[in-house]
């Protein structure tokens, strides 16, 4: 009887157990597709956010970008930036909470500037006076010239070179070093320090010629095959040095050049 009794619970349990199972997966499902649901909203969730951080990003740009505009014309406080084209003219120690102030104004060829005035590119410093600029010394700014007097502390454009020198008091330059600028060409005898434009080498040098004060001049040619070059100098793309001779370039050495 017990054994009996025992075989029925078992097979009533059996039979009760697809129902269960039923149960159980049903709540297995049912959380999976609150889980689902809950990352899936997630998910869609970040790049609403993500794209509302860039949005909100790039209108913070947006809106920086539109505040920062290039000051035109104008009086502008001492250690601000001048806006690109733009030189100083003028100055004043009022304004700008005691700072100062300096008036920019767009640069053009033959213009007085204020000594701490950018210089725009392309143009040089063809005169000076310790005077205007309220105490300040004052520049002639210009577009350069072949055959043109500059003072020491201009620019030299591409293309130039300096080939004579004159002492401080000289050529406008009141109290600067001027030295003339010509543009580059085959066969000339420039100054010490002045650029080798691309394409060019120093042939000789001599002491005396042109540039007064000692400094020395060098003589300027196209590059060109079995010429001897001073030391120095960059040798010209598509070449090379070979043979030394000490005894070139008035005793300072030269080199033979020659086309790789």
């Amino acid at each position: 009887m017990i054994r009996r009794q025992h075989r029925l619970l078992n097979r009533s349990s059996r039979a009760a157990l697809p129902g269960r199972l039923a149960a159980l997966v049903g709540v297995v499902a049912l959380l999976a597709a609150v889980l689902t649901g809950t990352a899936a909203g997630t998910a869609a969730a970040a790049p609403a956010r993500a794209s509302a951080s860039v949005s909100a990003s790039a209108s913070v740009s947006a809106s920086a970008s539109a505040s920062v505009k290039a000051a035109g014309p104008g009086w502008i406080c001492r250690g601000t930036p001048a806006t690109p084209g733009y030189v100083f003219t003028m100055h004043t120690n009022n304004g700008c909470n005691g700072a100062g102030m300096w008036w920019q104004t767009p640069v053009k060829d033959g213009i007085w500037t204020c000594a701490t005035s950018p210089i725009p590119s392309g143009y040089v410093l063809s005169m000076h006076t310790p005077n205007g600029c309220d105490g300040f010394d004052s520049w002639y700014m210009r577009l350069p010239v072949d055959g043109l007097w500059t003072c020491g502390t201009s620019p030299i454009p591409p293309g130039y070179v300096l080939t004579q020198h004159a002492g401080a008091g000289r050529w406008d330059c009141t109290n600067i070093d001027a030295w003339y600028m010509q543009k580059v060409r085959d066969g000339l005898w420039t100054c010490a320090g002045s650029p080798i434009p691309p394409g060019y080498v120093n042939t000789r040098h001599d002491n005396t010629a042109a540039c007064s004060g000692g400094i020395g001049a060098w003589f300027l040619q196209l590059a060109r095959p079995y010429l001897w070059i001073c030391p120095y100098q960059p040798v010209p793309a598509g070449y090379h040095t070979t043979t030394f001779d000490y005894r070139g370039c008035n005793g300072v050495g030269a080199s033979l050049l020659l086309r790789n």
